[in-house]
This record gives structure tokens, C-alpha cells and sequence, in this order.
């Protein structure tokens, strides 16, 4: 037999050398993938550590802004009380709880609409003077409610009064965290207070941090269970407030926990099958040492296990949305994992031996500079631009580690959508969501930076607000979204107006502000005003109908009105006001008397609210008379103010101001009651008028006020009037008769007054439940015996008799009036001519004597 060239020694001494080595290699191998195992498992839990630690810096980071955000919120409440003329002149130069607490000016809403525990003033003397607990006055010092010194906070806020800024701190307040704000009081910018040489009060609001305020403030911000904090737990991220012990915790997000849940029980079995593989490739391997006819199946079995540990990886790899990259000394691309091309769009085999510079490109230079200067760091990350496949511009996040003498690897995030998302609400938080135009903070930040370049009186500045006239019944009649199409539309018209360098931006509902430079003259000012107006009198198509608007504008100027933002604003403000009241569809400028005019119209309202309480006001009548047998028919109650220093006041001075505050219903309910009560004494054939605004069919629960006047004073409904006009039907038709109806199932009288004024006023006395109309004196006025007047006059008899009402002409002043309404058969008649408005006890008289007018 042939010799096959292998001794029995020989093989097996190779047979046993063959064992060594491949032992030697296994246990090499069982060594490398335990370093690896082990290398990937303290790379995981150190980026979970630094997730949770960087999740836990955000969720610090976002509790300090909620609550700075809280803190800068109160102080501007506090400011706002604290330099403003009426609260210096009733807490400062002397104490008024009835102004404060009764009248609701620093009263119980601080606490059940703004959430303020504790609201007090501290006195020159450093004595509480006001004491507002829980929405209750009080009687307690701020010390003893608090358990806490506030004697630097106060002196602070004095120092603070020339720099009109408010002051604050926290404290603990039986373990809750309150916020204590304080400005001193000042007059502001009101002329009529004239301050005193005591130290300024101070205006004190406390507010409690409880569990619900704070638990809200943090969902604003995105922190989970945000709360005071416990004494003992020192587990959770902690932010003191204050030294006295005041602090919050929160219960941060901890992505790193959430990783590790997901990928070691990933780990832990490839460790396992790792092991396993090692113990049978063992056994395997020792078996083929001694028996040789098996050696190639082991040797097939390793490889194959090999292959089958090369494609988990892979596949752990490739199931991550990250990328893996690689590159050589020369950073040139040596590595691309395959979900490169998935994420990219780009192809894989065309980027290899590319350098990275010509794939990637950073705003912070060459990418090669920066990984030789960077990568050595822990932590190492840039943020990198990119065109993708589809030839976008895309946004990734480079993670980078140096290769020792090698190059670098490291992993890519696309982060195109984040950055977008971030560029989004950055956008927003300057410009109008709706319009696109810059908003409020944006256009503070360009006003006040215009301003710091100082304009001159040849290069001013002007400040135009706008507001829009007629825009509410397009929100009322087509909808909101009609209301926003309108918006849209006029936000374009405005920006059209304006040159580069100006800015238009949308303040409000309606309400739009623009900032113009370099306009050398109020005529070219005006001239802006004029083109503005035009523009947005246009008309808008708006779901096939047409709408037509206009606008109204103040203007206020730079340096020769102010030179400060917020002042510039308020004197616009001011000119828009004066704007309006002119009639609207015009412009004003600021002038320094419109300030006194508000100023004025201000007090006059605070003395309207002591009036209505303080009996001031005074009720005259004004006689109606019937023509046939000229008989006394009735009177209308009329309205006067005594003011304590202006005497004697009409209703045209300060039924606006009511109407426009609110104080219309009890003034309205003042006049009802008190006429109600003087016509009980009156004979049954005499009624009383008493005119409604139209303010009280809105909200005014009509019905039962009426209802509860006639009860008290027991006058029969049928001897009560009430006068209203055709702006009452105008608003709101069917609410309108809806009440109407009411009335009259009480049994009252219903007038319509001013009648001929209104474009479908004969409309409405068809549709609605009218006893009678007054004939608007501008007709009677006109009135002679062959005059145009005379014929409108017999018309609207005519129309009154065919429809069964009574027809009272108002403002008779002459004989020849009075005898052509006679001619013309009118039923009742009211004027200077026949009786001036007299006082309660004057009518009396005049009912008992029964006088003639002729």
C-alpha cells in the first residue's frame, strides 16, 4: 500500500496541534466578542446616562421658564395697578377701601380671575393700609400673613419708582412657594395727581404656588409633575426659588431608561447565542481532533456561525434610523451602512473613496479642520447640510469619534423635519399666524430700533394705528372665515402702501399698526393716509359677495410727540380714538389736549360710577300734552346729573360714557325705578315715557327689571312707556322682538322714537308690537304751513291712524308748529313751547292744576 506521506506520530502530534491552535483561536474569538459585547454595553448605558442627563438639563431649563414666564406676567399685572394716577391718589395720598374693594378697582376679581391670595398696600410708614385676603378685605399685616420680612422687597420697589419697574421674590409659605411682587405706587403719566414729598407706597400681590397652579404652569412647558418640593426626597431635579427654602421638583423624562429597556434584552440574547455558539464550536473542534473524518463539518459549522454573527449585526445596525459612516486618514468614505441609501437617496457605491467634503458641508468650515479639532472630544457633534437624491436640501446631525492612526466613524441622524419644526415656531413667535405680518414683539423690536437711530424732525418717524370701520357684521352676517378672507386681503392692501423699510404688522382682531420712515411732512403723511384709505375701501369679493369696509387712523410722530416705543403707541392710540369719534373713515393726529380729553373723560366716568351710588342724579319730566282738548296725555322722564362740581349735566355728556362702560344698565335701572315710583301718585289717565338704550335689550335682562319696577313702585303696567329706537331692531331683529313681546305680555307701552330717521322704520312697525311713534323733531323743526315738512308730517299721521298708534310730535318751540300739527290731526305733542322739563314736585303741581298750555 502507497504511503500518504503522514506518519502516525506525525499525525498526531498535528492533530494535537491542530486542537491547541484552534483552541487558542476560540478562546481568542470567545475574548474579542466578550471585549465587544462588553464594549457595546458600557457605550449603551453611558449614551442612556447622557440622555437622561441632557433630558434632565431640558426639564430644568423649562421650569425655570415657566417660572420666570409667571414671574414676568405678575410683575407686569403689579405694574400696571401700581402706576396708574387713580390708585396713587385713592392708596397713596389717602386709603379708600370703598374705591378699591367696592367698586372692584383692586377688589375680589384679583383673586377669582387672576388667582392673587394675598393683595396689600403698604403705607409711607411701612403699616399695612389695605388688606385683601382671598378676594376678603382684611384687617391683618402683610408680615403677619405672610411669617416672612418683606422690608428689602419694599425698599427695593422705592428705588425702583423712576424706573417704573415692578419687584419680586419667592418665598415659603407653609412649604408652598408663594411669588410676592411689589411696585411702588406713582401717578404715572396722569396730569391731574400731583404727588407728595412722603416715600411712595407699595403695591404688594402675592400669589400661592399650590399644586394645580403649578402642575399647570409646567404643562405649559412641557414638565411633568411639577411641584413644590418634599424635604427629604432628594431624587428629583430640584430648583430652589429663594434662600429661604422655597423650591420646586419635577418628575423629568428619562429616554435613556426607555433605550436600555429596548436594546440589552437585544444584547443580552446575541451574548447568549454568542456563548452558546462558543461552547458548541468548542466541543465541536475537540471532537474533530480526535476523530478526523469530521474536521470538515466543524470547519463548515464555524464559518457558518461566523456568516450568521456578521448578519445579526448587520441587521441590528440597519434596523437603527441612524446611518454608520466611516472614514480613512485622508477622510475619504471607506464605510456607508446600507441604511445610508434608504435615508439619503443617494447610491452607496457612488459615495465610497469620496471625500466627506463633497457630500457634507458645515457652517462652521471644511469638515476636515473640524474633525481634527473636534473629534478627539467626548460628545462630539456637528450639524451638517446636504442635497438628497431627489435633490433636497437636507439637515443631518453628525456624531463623531476618532479612529486611533485610522480615521473617524461615528453615526448621521436626519434632523431636516426638527430643524423646520424649530425655524416654524421661531417664525411664529414674531409674525401673525394669520396674516403673515409681523406681530406685536416684532414690531415692538423694530420700533424701538428705529428709534435708537434718533429721528429727526427732517427724518421723522411716524406711527399710523389703524382700525378697521363696518368689519364686525362681516364676522356676524358671512362667518369667521369670511372674517379672516377680509384680513388677509387688507394685510396685502397695506403692505402694497408701504415702501422697504417700513413695517406693517397686525396688533389685534382688526387692529394694525405701521411704522413709517423718512416722510419729511405731515402732508405726506396724510397723503399715506388718503392712498390707505382708498385701498381699503375697495371692495372685497367674499363667497360671491361684495364687501365693503373702511378704516380709521391715528398718527403719532417721532421725536415731536415721543421718543419712547410705549408712549409713541399710547398717542397713536389716543389719535385713533379721536379718529373715531369724528366720524370715523378719516385720520387724526396726535395733538397734547386729545391726552387731557381722555384724561377728563376718565374722571368723568369715575365720577359717574359715585353718582349712580352717592344719589347725584335727578329726574325731570317733560310734559306731553294731548292736542284734541289739550289735555295733559303724560311725561317722558329725562336724566340729569348734579355733578358736586360742575353743576347741572344733560344726558349727552355722560349716557355715552354709560353706555360705552357698562354703567347704562343701573342708570337705565336708577331712571325706571324712580320714574315708576313718582307716577304711582299721578292720575290714572297720566303715563310716564322712559327711554332704553339699546345697550339693555343685549344684555340687560329687560323683562325682569321692568317687571320688578312695576312691583315695587305699583304702578299699573298699562301707564309705563318705554321709548326706544330703530338701532334696537338693527342689531338684533328677532332678539329684539322676542323681548318686545315680553313686555307687552306685562302690559306696558311701547314707542318707537325718533321715527323717520331710520331706512326701513315702517318695515318694523308692521313686524313688531308697537302702541306708538314720536315724529323726530327735525321734521317739526322744518314745520310751516305750506312747507315740504308739513306734507311728511300728514304722511306719517296718516300711516300712525291706518296702523292704530298713537303719533306724538317732539320739539314743538312755536305757535305756528303747534297749530299745523292741529291742522294735520296729530294726536299728542311734546316741546319747550309747551312746558319746559320740570322736577318731580313741579310736575305734581302741574297734574293737580290740570293747566291749560294755551
Amino acid at each position: 500500500m502507497e504511503n500518504l506521506g503522514v506518519a502516525p506520530s506525525s499525525a498526531t502530534q498535528t492533530h494535537s496541534s491542530n486542537l491547541s491552535l484552534a483552541r487558542a483561536s476560540l478562546l481568542g474569538c470567545s475574548a474579542l466578542l466578550l471585549a465587544i459585547f462588553l464594549l457595546v454595553t458600557a457605550l449603551l448605558v453611558y449614551i442612556a446616562h447622557d440622555q437622561n442627563h441632557e433630558a434632565e438639563a431640558h426639564s430644568h431649563f423649562d421650569s425655570e421658564n415657566a417660572l420666570q414666564g409667571f414671574e414676568k406676567l405678575t410683575r407686569s399685572i403689579v405694574k400696571d395697578y401700581a402706576f396708574w394716577g387713580d390708585a396713587y391718589r385713592h392708596l397713596h395720598l389717602q386709603v379708600d377701601p370703598e374705591w378699591a374693594f367696592v367698586r372692584q378697582n383692586l377688589g375680589s376679581t384679583l383673586f377669582s380671575d387672576l388667582g392673587y391670595q394675598g393683595v396689600f398696600v403698604v403705607g409711607p410708614d411701612d403699616r399695612t393700609v389695605y388688606a385683601l385676603v382671598y378676594g376678603q378685605l382684611q384687617s391683618v399685616t402683610l408680615q403677619g400673613w405672610l411669617n416672612h420680612s418683606m422690608a428689602a422687597l419694599i425698599a427695593q420697589a422705592r428705588q425702583d419708582t423712576k424706573n417704573a419697574t415692578a419687584v419680586s421674590t419667592f418665598v415659603d409659605m407653609d412649604g408652598v412657594p408663594a411669588l410676592v411682587t411689589a411696585a411702588a405706587l406713582s401717578p404715572g403719566t396722569d396730569p391731574s395727581v400731583h404727588p407728595d414729598n412722603r416715600p411712595p407706597s407699595v403695591l404688594l400681590f402675592v400669589a400661592r404656588l399650590d399644586p394645580a397652579r403649578l402642575e399647570a404652569l409646567g404643562r405649559d412647558f412641557g414638565v411633568e409633575q411639577l411641584r413644590a418640593a418634599s424635604s427629604g426626597d432628594t431624587s428629583l431635579p430640584t430648583l430652589a426659588l429663594a434662600d429661604g427654602g422655597a423650591a420646586v421638583q419635577w418628575t423629568p423624562e428619562r429616554p435613556g431608561d426607555q433605550l436600555l429597556v429596548l436594546v440589552l434584552p437585544l444584547l443580552a440574547s446575541a451574548g447568549l447565542v454568542f456563548g452558546l455558539m462558543a461552547w458548541f464550536i468548542l466541543r465541536r473542534t475537540t471532537a474533530a481532533a480526535r476523530i478526523m473524518d469530521t474536521e470538515h463539518a466543524s470547519l463548515v459549522a464555524s464559518r457558518w456561525a461566523l456568516a450568521a454573527s456578521e448578519e445579526r449585526f448587520r441587521d441590528v445596525a440597519e434596523a437603527s434610523s441612524d446611518w454608520i459612516w466611516e472614514v480613512d486618514g485622508q477622510l475619504h468614505f471607506t464605510y456607508l451602512s446600507e441604511r445610508f441609501q434608504v435615508v439619503t437617496g443617494l447610491s452607496r457605491d457612488s459615495c465610497l473613496g469620496r471625500p466627506v467634503d463633497e457630500i457634507l458641508r458645515s457652517d462652521q468650515g471644511a469638515l476636515s479642520t473640524w474633525f481634527k479639532d473636534h473629534a478627539r472630544r467626548a460628545n462630539a457633534v456637528l450639524q451638517c447640510n446636504y442635497q438628497s437624491g431627489d435633490g433636497r436640501a437636507r439637515i443631518c446631525r453628525l456624531s463623531v469619534r476618532e479612529i486611533e492612526g485610522r480615521g473617524y466613524r461615528g453615526t448621521a441622524t436626519d434632523i431636516t423635519e426638527e430643524v423646520e419644526a424649530r425655524r416654524r415656531i421661531e417664525y411664529l413667535s414674531q409674525h401673525d399666524a394669520l396674516t403673515g405680518l409681523a406681530n406685536r414683539t416684532r414690531m415692538q423690536e423694530f420700533l424701538e430700533g428705529k428709534l435708537k437711530s434718533m429721528p429727526t424732525l427732517e427724518t421723522p418717524l411716524a406711527m399710523l394705528s389703524i382700525d378697521l370701520d363696518r368689519f364686525k357684521p362681516v364676522n356676524d352676517l358671512l362667518g369667521h372665515a369670511a372674517g379672516d378672507q377680509v384680513l388677509n386681503e387688507v394685510s396685502q392692501r397695506l403692505a402694497g402702501c408701504l415702501r422697504g423699510d417700513d413695517l406693517v404688522a397686525r396688533i389685534g382682531g382688526d387692529e394694525f399698526v405701521l411704522v413709517v420712515v423718512g416722510m419729511a411732512s405731515y402732508q405726506e403723511v396724510e397723503s399715506l393716509c388718503r392712498r390707505l384709505i382708498d385701498c381699503i375701501e375697495l371692495p372685497f369679493s367674499i363667497a360671491e359677495h361684495e364687501v365693503f369696509i373702511s378704516a380709521s387712523i391715528g398718527i403719532a410722530m417721532a421725536p415731536v410727540d415721543a421718543t419712547l416705543a410705549e408712549e409713541l403707541l399710547r398717542y397713536a392710540d389716543i389719535a385713533l380714538y379721536e379718529a373715531k369719534e369724528a366720524g370715523r373713515n378719516t385720520w387724526r393726529f396726535y395733538a397734547g389736549d386729545m391726552n387731557a380729553r381722555i384724561v377728563e373723560r376718565r374722571q368723568l366716568e369715575s365720577d359717574l360710577r359715585l353718582a349712580i351710588k352717592q344719589d347725584q342724579l335727578r329726574l325731570h319730566f317733560q310734559p306731553r300734552y294731548r292736542l284734541q282738548g289739550k289735555q295733559l296725555a303724560g311725561a317722558e322722564a329725562l336724566v340729569r346729573w348734579q355733578h358736586p362740581q360742575r353743576g347741572l349735566l344733560g344726558p349727552e355728556l355722560f349716557i355715552p360714557i354709560a353706555e360705552e362702560t357698562g354703567l347704562i344698565l343701573p342708570l337705565s335701572n336708577w331712571v325706571l325705578h324712580t320714574a315708576c315710583r313718582a307716577a304711582a301718585s299721578w292720575p290714572d289717565d297720566v303715563v310716564v315715557s322712559v327711554n332704553l338704550s339699546p345697550t339693555e335689550f343685549q344684555r340687560g335682562h329687560l323683562v325682569a327689571r321692568v317687571k320688578a319696577a312695576l312691583a315695587e313702585s305699583g304702578l299699573a303696567p298699562a301707564r309705563l312707556e318705554l321709548e326706544l329706537t330703530e338701532s334696537v331692531m338693527l342689531d338684533d331683529a328677532q332678539g329684539a322682538l322676542n323681548i318686545m313681546q315680553g313686555l307687552k305680555a306685562l302690559g306696558v307701552r311701547l314707542l318707537m322714537d325718533d321715527f323717520g330717521t331710520g331706512y326701513s322704520s315702517l318695515s318694523y312697525l308692521r313686524s313688531f308690537p308697537f302702541d306708538g311713534l314720536k315724529i323726530d323733531r327735525s321734521f317739526v323743526g322744518g314745520l310751516t304751513a305750506g312747507g315740504g315738512d308739513r306734507s311728511i308730517i300728514q304722511a306719517i299721521v296718516g300711516l300712525g291712524r291706518a296702523l292704530s298708534l298713537t303719533v306724538t310730535a317732539e320739539g314743538v318751540e312755536t305757535p305756528d308748529q303747534l297749530s299745523a300739527l292741529n291742522d294735520v290731526q296729530c294726536d299728542e305733542a311734546q316741546g319747550f313751547y309747551l312746558s319746559e322739563p320740570m322736577d318731580a314736585q313741579a310736575i305734581a303741581q302741574l297734574i293737580r292744576r290740570k293747566t291749560d298750555p294755551s
